[in-house]
Order: C-alpha cells, then sequence, then structure tokens
C-alpha cells in the first residue's frame, strides 16, 4: 500500500520531537543558536502536531514533517516517514516586505491560512522589549496582505536559575527565591495585549494566539517547563496555544465556506500506525467536522 508521497517502511521509528518535551529539551541544551539547532526541533514539533492533532495534509505543511497518509478506502491513516522530513521555511508575502515564517500551512488556491513563528531567548532578559517590537511588525506585515491568516506566536525562554555558574545576572530568569525575574513578568503583561485576534476586522498587530513557554535549562530538568508560569488562569499557556490555533482558522474558514471541502481539517482513523506511541496530545480521531466550528 503506498501513503500520499511514497512507500511505508516496513516498521517505521517514530521520529525524534513528536512530543513537546523532547523538542523543548533538545532547545534547553543545544548551546549556540547560529545553526538554529535550537529552534528547529520545535519547527519539526509544530509541524507533525499540525497534521496529527490539527487535522492537516501533510502535503499542506511547510515545513513537510515526517508524516504520510495510507488511504484504505474511505479510511486515511498517519504513517511516520522520517524520509519525507522537509526543513524548507516557507516565504510570505507580507504588506510591507517579503516573510520567512517558521511552519505555514497553505490551502490550494487559498493561500497560506496559518502561520506560526518561534523565538527562543537564553538570557539577557532585560532585552526582551525588543522582541515585542519585532512581534508587532512580524503581525502587521502579515495581516495586512491576508486579514484571515491565523497567525501564532510562541515564544520559549531558558529558565535558568540565579546562581548557575558562568552566566551574567540579566541571564537568569529565576531568582534564589524561586521567583520569575520582573523583566520576563512585564513581557508576559505586554504580550497578553497582542493575543486574541478574533475577526478579520480585529486589529492587525495582534496575533490569533500567544504563547510563552519557560523551560528548566539543567541538565536533569532540561525541557520542563517550570511550574507556575504563566499562572494557570494565563491565556499564554502553551498548552491553550494550538486549540486556539484550531477554534480560530475553523471560525475563519470552513465556518464560513462550509461548501469548500477542501477547507474542512481531516478525522484520521483511530488505527494510524502514528497513534501507537504516547503523542503527549490527542490525535483528531472520530470528532465530527462540526464539532469544532462554533
Amino acid at each position: 500500500m503506498k501513503p500520499d508521497g511514497g512507500d511505508i517502511m516496513t516498521k517505521p521509528k517514530v521520529p525524534p520531537h513528536v512530543r513537546l518535551d523532547s523538542a523543548l529539551r533538545k532547545y534547553a541544551l543545544v548551546v549556540g543558536t547560529q545553526s538554529q539547532q535550537h529552534i528547529k526541533p520545535l519547527h519539526q514539533h509544530i509541524a507533525t502536531r499540525l497534521v496529527i492533532e490539527g487535522g492537516f495534509s501533510p502535503s499542506e505543511v511547510t515545513p513537510h514533517p515526517p508524516l504520510a497518509i495510507e488511504r484504505r478506502g474511505k479510511r486515511k491513516l498517519l504513517v511516520f516517514k522520517q524520509s519525507a522530513q522537509g526543513t524548507t521555511e516557507q516565504t510570505i508575502l507580507g504588506g510591507l516586505r517579503t516573510k520567512a515564517v517558521d511552519v505555514v500551512v497553505t490551502k490550494p488556491n487559498i493561500g497560506p491560512v496559518i502561520a506560526i513563528s518561534v523565538k527562543g531567548t537564553s538570557g539577557a532578559f532585560r532585552n526582551l522589549t525588543n522582541r515585542m517590537e519585532e512581534a508587532i511588525g512580524d503581525s502587521t506585515n502579515l495581516h495586512i496582505m491576508y486579514p484571515g491568516l491565523v497567525y501564532g506566536f510562541l515564544h520559549v525562554l531558558k529558565g535558568h536559575r540565579a546562581g548557575k555558574p558562568g552566566l551574567e545576572a540579566n541571564d537568569f530568569a529565576i531568582t534564589a527565591d524561586g521567583e520569575i525575574v520582573q523583566s520576563i513578568r512585564r513581557y508576559h503583561d505586554v504580550m497578553l495585549g497582542l493575543a486574541g485576534r478574533r475577526l478579520v476586522r480585529d486589529d492587525y498587530t495582534r496575533y490569533e494566539a500567544v504563547a510563552l513557554a519557560l523551560v528548566e535549562s539543567t541538565s536533569e530538568l532540561a525541557g520542563k517547563l517550570v511550574d507556575g508560569f504563566p499562572a494557570s488562569g494565563s491565556p499564554l499557556g502553551i498548552m491553550q496555544f494550538f486549540d486556539s490555533v484550531y477554534r480560530i482558522y475553523d471560525l475563519r474558514f470552513p465556518y464560513v465556506a462550509a461548501s469548500v471541502h477542501g477547507l474542512k481539517r481531516e478525522v484520521w482513523d483511530a488505527d494510524s500506525p502514528a497513534f501507537a506511541t504516547d503523542l503527549g496530545y490527542e490525535p483528531r480521531i472520530g470528532i465530527d467536522e462540526g464539532d469544532r466550528s462554533e
């Protein structure tokens, strides 16, 4: 049986970074940023998750995830296919300039419908306001050209604790008392104002979804989310991020154009080989197409 894009491996192995904790651990442990090896695993995780959890076809996602579709009659099963993994970013035409975006979902004859930018900061937290200015510019630029684009911004911070050798005071994210430093807490509060864009007429500077993730940086805890940040009630928690992206997408596209079948998110067969491992999130199986359109 041939899947979409090639032959199935006899016993496909689970690709790296299918789980969020794996991608975050890689981010926490890699030293240096020039090769982007610290952040690429997060791109891979998001691309994979948009297919398994989000119901988008692997061929619609850039970079291409390590997945393929196996068809059995009307059934659609997902299988892992490491050779399908891509690394190329998609360039989107903005209203002011072109922008290479980390992860993009593009619908044929429609254009980009979801874009997710991923940023990482490992220190110099006093300069986080510069990131805020960049984020505002990126959102405005793409929304001018594509008001309907569901744009998400995920910012991952290394949670260095005070006293870690070799770091300057401005590189610590957590004080000796276990408190999050003021510059990060202030950045969280500012980013709240950039989240939650719902309608195409809304402010172009805002994102449909924003998430902040503070991850442990010690070798024994590397990649684990720091407890208590963001607070449990914050809309910037990473666990709410993907649900917000899917909810706004369903409101923008299949809800408005219910007759355009290609805009509906796929429902995968529960027997998909890709679901035989612990993903850390729920695959999109057995869900009626109208369940998330409200």
